[in-house]
């Protein structure tokens, strides 16, 4: 099965930007549709960015539009999420997510295998 790994996150102020990523082994990414989910305290998982097998293809949530940019490299199994103009709202653990869906969904459990998550803090 395929392991997933996030890093990146941290500490940033607002109006700052920081990118993401997500290193998968044990299973090529190429396999599936990729993902990026959000969590903040007391509120649902909600679906933040994905991209198809091949990246010609991208889906964003509602709040992040504009604002978050998805993309993956199949050759070095990797998948990242850019995020730019951060506000306080976007504080959240921010979870890597993989999908043998064919069809490019924003439910959690259309994805079947997740990373650890990484925290990511909008604060000044």
């Amino acid at each position: 099965q395929v392991q997933l790994v996030e890093s990146g996150g941290g500490l940033v102020q607002p109006g700052g930007s920081l990118r993401l990523s997500c290193a998968a082994s044990g299973r090529t990414i190429s396999n599936y549709i990729m993902g990026w989910f959000r969590q903040a305290p007391g509120k649902e998982r909600r679906f933040v960015a994905g991209i198809s097998r091949s990246g010609g293809s991208t889906s964003y949530g509602d709040s992040v539009k504009g604002q978050f940019t998805i993309s993956r490299d199949n050759a070095k199994n990797t998948v990242s999420l850019e995020m730019n103009s951060l506000k306080p709202e976007d504080t959240a653990v921010y979870y890597c997510a993989a999908s043998r869906a064919m069809v490019l969904s924003q439910a959690p459990v259309s994805y079947g295998f997740w990373g650890q998550g990484t925290q990511v803090t909008v604060s000044s």
